[in-house]
Formats: C-alpha cells, structure tokens, sequence
C-alpha cells in the first residue's frame, strides 16, 4: 500500500511540474504553447489549400490541440514578463492588453464554434477553417514579432 502512495505521490507531482514551471516562465511556457499551436494549424492549413485530403479526424483533433493550448494563455503574459527580443510576443501585448485579450477570446471562439460543427466534409469545413485562421491571423498582425 505504501508503494502505491508513494507511486501516486509521484504522478501528481510530475502531472504538475509543467504548472509550476509556467509560472516561474511565462515566456516560455506561452511559447511552448504557441508552437503547438502552429503545429497542429498546419494541416488544417494543407486541408484548406487543398495540399492534403480533407480528414474530419484531424480537423477536430487538431482543433482541440489549438483550443487546449489557448486556454488560459492569458494568464501567461503577466504584467513585466515581456522579454526584449523575444522570438514571438511583441511588446504590443502589453501596451493593448484589452485588445489582445479580445483577439485571443475572438480565436478561442472560433476554435469552439469548429468543434461544435464537426464538419464532414471539405466545403462544410472551408468557411469554419477560414474563420479559425482570420481570427488567428488578426492577433498575429499586431501582437506577434516577424520570425521563423
């Protein structure tokens, strides 16, 4: 029974270590989620472009990666964690708090109202798709640094 505790013990705080490392570096750990972010927006991009046969799947799998990675980003741009030359934030997320957190509730919204649909099909997914990348885009004008 003790080396049950003790396994459970472990779990948790392993399970948690990334929680407490995000606090003690919201620069990376946003960047980390951003990066998840753009992997999963690729092949719904090549779904949307024709690049690569549509699949549901992927599109409600790679919605959910985006949505969970997004959920409560905003948390990790706290007030003086700005960082000069910092590969993606620009400084503008911190002079236009109310406008980013507006953009980033528009994508998240987005993201919600995909899933919700499950489109079946490329033209159903189309219009879904363009939305969830108009609203990624329009915080990537303004409160992204030109990079990689």
């Amino acid at each position: 029974m003790q080396r049950f505790k003790s396994f459970v013990l472990l779990l948790a705080v392993t399970a948690l270590s990334p929680l407490v490392l995000a606090v003690d570096d919201p620069a990376q750990e946003r960047h980390e989620r951003m990066e998840k972010v753009g992997d999963a927006a690729g092949p719904l991009g090549a779904m949307l472009k024709g690049e690569l046969e549509f699949d549901a799947a992927t599109a409600m799998s790679n919605w959910a990666t985006m949505q969970s990675a997004i959920d409560g980003i905003g948390e990790l741009f706290p007030e003086g964690s700005y960082v000069e030359g910092e590969k993606r934030a620009a400084q503008a997320v911190w002079d236009n708090r109310a406008d980013f957190n507006q953009k980033m509730a528009d994508f998240s919204a987005s993201l919600e109202a995909a899933i919700e649909a499950h489109p079946q099909d490329l033209e159903t997914y189309k219009p879904i798709a363009m939305d969830v990348f108009g609203n990624c885009k329009g915080c990537h004008e303004e409160y992204r640094t030109p990079g990689d």
